[in-house]
């Protein structure tokens, strides 16, 4: 999709990624960082030497230069990229970081670029996961499953996609059982921790291996509401929180403290406060760090009143 048919929107949103390989991750960030500014594109950029991955927003123009500038970068010309819009600037700050991976799973001797499960259209993903001989994992962390997910998917309840690997390793047996292996289809939000899981189960000799091409966000912008497999709402690292179908805003809202997406009926738990806490964090905090948090809410709430730029808004 070219950055020219983005939908329409005031602010369009880029989530990207690229396995290649990077030999000056500090020339790189310094160039990415370099162009975001001048173009007033705010958002993370990860730079490692496996690739680039990452979510921006801006103005079409100010996208299509910081694209121009990835694209330009040795095998980055195929860079995935999904689009969507949102009515205001879904990010604070600007940030291009260097990591040790682009999406962190620990296994230093995994490539994408050598081995990956076989990619699955979203218009063919249904019948894939239809498919009672297939066994269908959601790779994402547990506050995203709980958001929403597909029919049928196993929810590892990881924290961590750090965490993946030993949970598959500890549920190999049962997952797949003594006889003729099961197909296994693996999803996740935009595809690129499906580059590496099913890298690592080629990797541990599972040979029947798919993911979604595009992730959920390709799936939810292509396939009709009513003949989509997904239940519920999927999580986004942004000011958005979630999308639904057609990649339109969704409901739940994003605890502050602990950064994980409140449904209408975690607003309506007493232990929720909007900026302080939500029931599942609450417990995790001392009343001494949710007055802190109460006092910095009611310091941004100050300074949008005054019409004053977010406190911690950086470009």
């Amino acid at each position: 999709m070219d950055v020219n048919d983005r939908p329409d929107g005031p602010v369009t949103v880029a989530a990207l990624y690229r396995f290649a390989r990077v030999e000056d991750c500090a020339g790189v960030r310094a160039e990415l960082e370099r162009v975001c500014r001048a173009n007033g594109v705010r958002g993370t950029l990860l730079i490692a030497r496996e690739g680039v991955n990452g979510t921006i927003a801006g103005s079409a123009e100010g996208i299509a230069a910081v694209l121009g500038a990835i694209r330009a970068m040795p095998d980055c010309a195929d860079v995935d990229v999904k689009f969507s819009s949102a009515e205001a600037m879904p990010f604070h700050r600007t940030k291009v970081r260097v990591k040790r991976e682009i999406v962190t799973m620990g296994q230093p001797d995994i490539d994408p670029r050598a081995s990956v499960g076989t990619y699955v259209d979203p218009l063919d993903w249904n019948a894939l996961i239809a498919d009672p001989d297939t066994i269908v994992i959601d790779t994402r962390n547990d506050y995203e499953v709980a958001a929403g997910t597909f029919a049928r998917a196993i929810d590892p309840g990881t924290a961590s996609f750090r965490d993946f690997p030993a949970w598959f390793r500890a549920e190999r047996e049962r997952l797949l059982g003594q006889g003729k292996p099961p197909k296994v289809a693996m999803f996740c939000t935009g595809g690129i921790r499906c580059e590496k899981s099913t890298a690592f189960l080629k990797q541990e000799g599972v040979d029947d291996v798919y993911h979604l091409k595009g992730g959920i966000l390709k799936y939810l912008e292509t396939v009709p509401q009513d003949e989509s497999l997904w239940r519920g709402e999927c999580f986004v690292f942004d000011q958005r929180v979630t999308v639904g179908h057609g990649l339109a805003p969704g409901t739940h809202s994003l605890c502050f403290c602990c950064r994980r997406p409140v449904d209408a009926a975690g607003r309506s738990s007493p232990l929720y406060e909007e900026g302080v806490s939500c029931a599942a964090c609450h417990g995790e905090r001392s009343d001494e760090q949710r007055a802190s948090a109460r006092e910095r809410h009611r310091q941004e709430r100050l300074a949008e009143s005054r019409g004053r730029a977010h406190v911690g808004a950086v470009l």
